[in-house]
Order: C-alpha cells, then sequence, then structure tokens
C-alpha cells in the first residue's frame, strides 16, 4: 500500500521525466503568460500615451481653428494670385451745406452719392463696420437740416439688399442701436464686437467691402450726421479684388470676436494680412503705378503679416521728403495711465522730420466741443521748434465751426488723413495716445511716384488738394501769440470743473509751465463775466487765441493769462482725452455733441 500511496515514483523510476516534463511545461507557461501580460499591459500604455496625444492634437486645433470662426468663408475663390489689380480710385467727401468754399475751389463726389454708387455695384454680399448707426435723425433735427434725409434714404437701400439676394453682414461695437434692430428683422447678419472686454477700448474702424472686389474706407461713420452736417472724406476703390480681400481679412477678424471677452492665442489663417510696409501690394490706380496695404490697431489685435497703425504712420512720414500735410480732429501726445504720461510716438516723429530732414510740416486740427485744452500747449510746442531756425517750417491752423441752431457744433472737420510728397494716410483714430493703445481701427495706405505731368491725376494729389483748399479757407485760424481776434472759433470743454490756466512767459515764446492760480471772474477790461460761457480762446492773449494766416512771427506777449477750464473730477481715461468721445461710446445723445 504504501508503493501506492500518492505521490510515490512508480517503479523503475519511470515517473521522473513525466514529472519533470510537466515541470518544465508548467514553467514554460507562467512565462508565457507573465510575458503576454507585459505585452498587453505595454500596449495598454502605448494605448494611452496615443490616445493622450490625439485628445491633446484634437484640443490644439480646435483652439486654432477656434480662434476666429471663419467656417465657411471661402473668400469667394479669390485668392492672392487671381485677384484683380488694376483698379478705379474715387476721392468722396461730405462737405455740409452751410460751408462753403469758393466756386474754383476742389470739390470731389459727395460722399452719399459715392455710397449709393457702391451699393449699387453689389451683386453677392456687402460688409460694413461702423463705430456708430445712427442713420434715422429725429423729426426735430430733420426739421433744420434737411440733409438729415440722406441717412433714411440709405438706410432704406441697405434695407433693401435682401430682396436683391445680397447678404448684408455688420460689425459694429454699438450694441443698443434702432437701426441695427431694424437691419437684423431685414435679415442682416449683425455682429457685436465687445472691444471694452478685448482692449478696454472701443471699436472705431469704417469700412465697407463689396463682393471682395469694391471698398469704401474713410472717417464717415453710419451716422447721418456724416452724410448731412460733418465734414468727411475717404477713397472709393473699384475693381480691385486684391486689396478688398485684405480690407476683408480685417472685417473677418471682427466678425469672429462676436462676443467674446478675450484675445484669441491663436489666430486664424484667413485673417493674416497680405501686404504690409515691407511687402505692399503693387496695383495699377486710375491708370497709375502705386502701392497700398490695409493697417490696423491696436497691437494686440493685429495678426501674422500685418502692419500696425502706428507703423505705417511712421513709414509714411519717414519717408516724406518736401512736406507732411497732416488733417484731424483731434491732437494729443498723451496717455492717461494714471499717472498721465508724455506719449512721443508720432509727436517725435514730426519733431525728427522739421529738424534733422527738413520737412516742411502743416498740421490742421479741428476746434470743436470736445478739444482739449493742452492742445494747444502741444502744437505751440512743436511750432516753437522752428523759431529762429533756417529751413525750419511748422504752420499749424485749427478749423472752426459755426453753432448750428441746436446749440451744438455738428460742421466739425472730422477728417483723419495724412499726405506727403509721396503718400498717404487714411485713417479711423485721432492722434491721441489711447486711440492707439486701446481703440480698433484701420488705416489705408497708397503712395504713388511724384512727377504726375496732369494736374491732380492721381489721389495723392487730390488729396493734396483737398488738405490746401480747408487750409487757406475762412474756416480755419492760425494759432498765434500777439493778437485776440474779433471772431475766436469756440473750442468748448464740456462740464468744466476747476482752472488750468496757460501763462505766457516774459519773452513771449509760448506757453509757460502749468501752474494753479485762484480763479479770475473778469474780462479784459475788468468786467464780471460768466466764465461757463465762454470758450478757452477767449479768455485773453497768449498763445491760445487764434488769428489770420498772414501773421507768421510771433511778438512779445503781456503777461495777461489765459484761465482754461478743464475737468479735474474725472481722471480717467474717458475724461482726460478726447479720444473717448461720443463716436466711441455708442450713445445716441448726438442732438448737442457730435463728433
Amino acid at each position: 500500500m504504501k508503493g501506492l500511496g500518492v505521490g510515490a515514483p512508480a517503479p523503475g523510476g519511470v515517473a521522473n521525466p513525466i514529472y519533470a516534463t510537466v515541470q518544465q511545461q508548467d514553467y514554460s507557461a507562467s512565462i508565457f503568460l507573465r510575458r503576454k501580460e507585459a505585452k498587453l499591459e505595454h500596449s495598454q500604455q502605448k494605448c494611452i500615451v496615443i490616445f493622450a496625444l490625439v485628445c491633446c492634437f484634437a484640443v490644439l486645433m480646435a483652439l486654432i481653428f477656434s480662434a476666429v470662426d471663419l467656417w465657411g468663408e471661402d473668400e469667394d475663390g479669390i485668392t492672392e494670385e487671381n485677384c484683380s489689380k488694376t483698379c478705379r480710385v474715387v476721392l468722396v467727401e461730405n462737405i455740409p451745406s452751410d460751408v462753403f468754399f469758393l466756386d474754383n475751389e476742389t470739390s470731389y463726389l459727395p460722399l452719399s452719392d459715392g455710397l449709393h454708387d457702391l451699393l449699387d455695384h453689389a451683386v453677392r454680399s456687402v460688409e460694413i463696420v461702423s463705430p456708430l448707426w445712427v442713420l434715422n435723425s429725429s423729426d426735430y433735427e430733420a426739421s433744420f437740416q434737411p440733409t438729415a434725409r440722406q441717412g433714411r434714404a440709405l438706410l432704406e437701400e441697405l434695407q433693401g439688399l435682401k430682396a436683391r439676394g445680397i447678404n448684408l453682414k455688420i460689425s459694429s461695437g454699438m450694441i443698443d442701436s434702432a437701426e441695427l434692430r431694424t437691419l437684423d428683422r431685414h435679415s442682416a447678419d449683425v455682429h457685436y464686437v465687445n472691444m471694452t472686454a478685448l482692449t478696454n477700448g472701443h471699436l472705431h474702424s469704417s469700412f465697407w467691402v463689396v463682393d471682395r472686389k469694391h471698398l469704401y474706407f474713410g472717417s464717415a461713420s453710419m451716422d447721418w450726421r456724416s452724410l448731412a452736417t460733418r465734414k468727411e472724406l475717404g477713397v472709393l476703390v473699384y475693381d480691385c479684388s486684391c486689396l478688398a480681400l485684405d480690407l476683408h481679412r480685417v472685417f473677418s477678424l471682427y466678425w469672429g470676436l462676436q462676443y467674446r471677452d478675450f484675445i484669441p492665442s491663436f489666430w486664424s489663417k484667413r485673417v493674416f494680412g497680405l501686404f504690409n510696409r515691407d511687402s505692399p501690394l503693387e496695383i495699377t490706380l486710375n491708370s497709375t503705378k502705386a502701392e497700398a496695404y490695409v493697417s490696423s490697431s491696436p497691437s494686440i489685435l493685429i495678426p501674422k503679416d500685418r502692419s500696425g497703425d502706428l507703423e505705417a504712420i511712421s513709414r509714411v512720414i519717414q519717408e516724406a521728403r518736401h512736406f507732411i500735410y497732416i488733417s484731424i480732429t483731434d491732437y494729443l501726445p498723451l496717455l492717461s495711465n494714471n499717472p498721465h504720461r508724455y506719449w512721443s510716438r508720432i509727436d517725435g516723429l514730426l519733431r525728427e522730420a522739421l529738424i534733422l530732414r527738413k520737412v516742411r510740416v502743416r498740421l490742421l486740427v479741428s476746434c470743436w466741443e470736445q478739444t482739449h485744452p493742452l492742445t494747444f500747449n502741444f502744437v505751440w510746442s512743436l511750432r516753437s521748434l522752428c523759431m529762429e531756425q533756417n529751413n525750419c517750417s511748422l504752420e499749424a491752423k485749427f478749423f472752426s465751426p459755426r453753432k448750428q441752431g441746436d446749440g451744438s457744433f455738428q460742421q466739425i472737420n472730422h477728417n483723419r488723413f495724412m499726405v506727403t510728397d509721396r503718400a498717404l494716410y487714411l485713417g479711423n483714430l485721432d492722434w491721441v495716445g489711447n486711440e492707439f493703445t486701446f481703440n480698433a481701427g484701420a488705416g489705408l495706405v497708397i503712395s504713388q511716384p511724384e512727377g504726375i505731368e496732369e494736374k491732380n491725376s492721381t489721389i495723392v494729389e487730390q488729396i493734396k488738394a483737398a488738405f490746401e483748399r480747408d487750409w487757406f479757407s475762412c474756416y480755419t485760424r492760425t494759432l498765434q501769440s500777439n493778437k485776440v481776434c474779433n471772431k475766436v472759433p469756440v473750442c468748448k470743454k464740456r462740464h468744466f470743473g476747476g482752472l488750468l490756466p496757460i501763462k505766457t512767459n516774459q519773452h513771449g515764446n509760448g506757453p509757460a509751465p502749468i501752474k494753479n492760480t485762484p480763479q479770475d471772474n473778469t474780462d479784459l477790461h475788468g468786467n464780471e463775466q460768466d466764465r461757463s460761457n465762454i470758450s478757452p480762446l477767449d479768455r485773453g492773449s497768449g498763445p491760445v487765441p487764434i488769428g489770420s494766416y498772414e501773421d507768421k512771427e510771433p511778438s512779445h506777449l503781456d503777461n495777461r493769462q489765459v484761465q482754461i477750464k478743464i475737468n479735474y473730477h474725472n481722471d480717467k481715461m474717458a475724461g482726460l482725452l478726447p479720444s473717448q468721445s461720443i463716436e466711441s461710446s455708442g450713445s445716441r445723445e448726438l442732438s448737442t455733441v457730435s463728433l
């Protein structure tokens, strides 16, 4: 029985090899299973890693393509290679009905007619960017401004685009607009851009793109005043799909920012610039060779291959050889960042052009309700550079509007351009530090050769002629140091607070340093007066008064100081600078203030 026990070896040792074989097979199986498990675990790890990489790639692609929503924007098959470069350009203006120039003075196509003609050319699409949408005037406004009807006519034609099978797309920073709600009901696609959340600024861009083929670019917004009571200037460019496509990409950037409150980390290639200051578009404008490109602001909204507005302005100033003519609504080289800082980007370039290159500079600034008192100081500072300097010429004038029937100054010269002997720059922003830092705007640069025999044959020559017409008109006054005119334009600052005196020094060479002084409520004859209704230019002599153009040399001044009221209580960005004006606020309170 013992030999028959379990596990007992068989006689003759036969069981030993069998047992050894079984043990060996069991060991091999365990090794195989462990290796299989190891391979399976390794495969699972590889799958996890691959899955993670795929997820990361998908998230990255989603971020890239969701940076700006451009799905479906095929750009009508227009590319940089097949776009049109033979173009026609037309200068358009709005001249208020009660602003008169001589019969032989330069005049161009009315802005209202130009915009209607552009809509007549539309076949597929109209894309509009505008900071304001106030085309409907009130009955009270229309009672003393018959031309206010032009805004309503333009709105009616925009409403009729859908019936013609034309897609109307609008990007605007003005969320509370009856006109936009009306257009939305007429099947227009309206996107609101909250630029305050994105840049702490406002959307000031103003342009049209029609069929990715024609375009309008200029100072006018979709406000009935831009078609009636404000002085505006812009250009229409026809059959120029290369330039229109580049401007369409600026529109696409705004279009994709609807309701966003952050700046995308990645930009789609469909908003990249096609041309810039280093690689401009070579085109033919009115049978003349030219170069052009589109710029934009601020820097955080500039995608790849797009030049910034400041870069464009710098290039135009630096390439000028003979003259620089500037027509601007507001000029104030300051940044209001608490504390306020001198902003030298443009001001310094003008000083270099004056002193180092001996370029003649003419500066035409609008004189209106929101003109900041320090504007006169900075303009005088530029002018003082050329005192007793040979071959140095800076002339400054202020365009003075007339008071309207409702008490406002709506004839404001709203032009925003610069023209030199070589190029022109049309912009949407005033030359104020905060404008380029916070507000969204665009610019158009066109360069053309000199020496064209036919007078006013190029767009550069035409805009130069328009500037000279304004410069020598009866509506401008020169910043002077030695006299007070009987008819001084009113640059009235609204909501006056404390006093900012500007005192002339003993040599009469411009404003002395600003110091706080007690308020003086007497006029030049020692009489008491209500200072709340007196403009900064009506309060004494010194550099602030504006006189005739013929007096070129400053004379010695007395020490009577000019008191200029300024609001010290609102020390925010919108309170100091005129850049935060009614045009950027989206407000409809335009009956007493206009831009």
